[in-house]
């Protein structure tokens, strides 16, 4: 993730909310955005609120993760002015394996709503029910599934708190994590629809069967699909491809040359990874796509790229 400052007052920064109990996992999915996976195994407790900005297009986001033991809590509970006014975006984060104190972590998140009440504020609010890891069993998936739905209906019918979207997420399935802030992100981007309708109508333009666009820091920008198994395949294939590509640039088999791009031929189609630099002085934007029958030009993408250059920096 590219930070831009430390996070400072009055910057007209759009605020994002990490917040949840200790331990549930909020600082390794921010380690994760930031694709400093070697960091994960060492991390300790955050203490307080630890605040950042990044830039997700030409939007300006205050990441804020807020500690979960028991004492911080507390403080920011009882100082809701200067930890939760203004906030965008709230992410709860509930460590879906420790189901002893999933009871805990919801009382608390209803206090957060309680407070946000108290501000006058309603940011959208998203649950991720974290640590649903891909090695768990099938039985142990479907229990964990079974108890969010019924923690959910709790929300909803007893404690009256209204969420927006739940995922299921974890570090070792870095998709669910990069889709589930994707969404989330582009929610608050006002030219996201601007941009998926450029690419739909491009694809069917240059007859392509699927493009997923991705900025810096590997979050989806905008996509188009014919068919949703194949679209489920890139996303879960485009972090992998771009740590190719990174370690291929690194070892100089590739460098920054517009030409440079991966192809793998299939049977029926090709699959492209490109970079593309939408504006200098910043950092690139990946396009993975697949098309059918006929090989990729360079010709091919600098209508499009123009296109993107327009709406996202003019």
């Amino acid at each position: 993730m590219e930070y831009l400052k430390q996070e400072r007052s009055g910057t007209g920064a759009k605020k994002i909310l990490f917040t949840g109990l200790d331990t549930a996992g909020k600082t390794s999915i921010i380690l994760t955005m930031q694709k400093e996976y070697s960091k994960i195994a060492y991390v300790s407790p955050t203490k307080g609120a630890q605040r950042r900005i990044f830039k997700f297009l030409d939007l300006e986001v205050s990441e804020w993760d807020l500690g979960g033991q028991s004492a911080y809590r507390i403080s920011y509970l009882k100082n809701p002015d200067k930890y939760f006014d203004n906030t965008e975006v709230a992410i709860f984060v509930i460590d879906i394996q420790n189901k002893t104190r999933v009871s805990e972590a919801v009382s608390y998140l209803s206090d957060v709503v309680n407070q946000f009440k108290t501000l006058k504020i309603a940011p959208p609010l998203y649950i991720f029910w974290h640590k649903f890891d891909p090695d768990l069993s099938k039985k142990t998936k479907q229990d964990y599934i079974n108890l969010m739905n019924t923690w959910e209906g709790k929300l909803r019918s007893e404690l009256h708190v209204k969420v927006d979207s739940c995922y299921l997420t974890s570090v070792y399935d870095v998709p669910t994590i990069i889709y589930a802030i994707s969404e989330i992100l582009l929610a608050l981007y006002p030219k996201s629809e601007l941009i998926k309708k450029t690419i739909s109508e491009y694809c069917n333009k240059i007859n392509c069967d699927r493009m997923l666009l991705l900025d810096p820091n590997s979050l989806l920008v905008g996509s188009f699909c014919k068919e949703q198994d194949n679209a489920d395949f890139l996303s879960a294939s485009m972090p992998h491809f771009i740590k190719f590509h990174d370690a291929l640039r690194r070892n100089k088999i590739l460098n920054d040359d517009p030409e440079n791009q991966i192809i793998i031929q299939q049977p029926k189609s090709y699959l492209l990874l490109k970079k593309i630099l939408l504006k200098e002085g910043t950092l690139p934007f990946y396009l993975l796509v697949q098309k059918k029958g006929k090989y990729f030009y360079q010709e091919d993408f600098e209508p499009l790229i123009n296109i993107l250059r327009e709406i996202i920096y003019k």
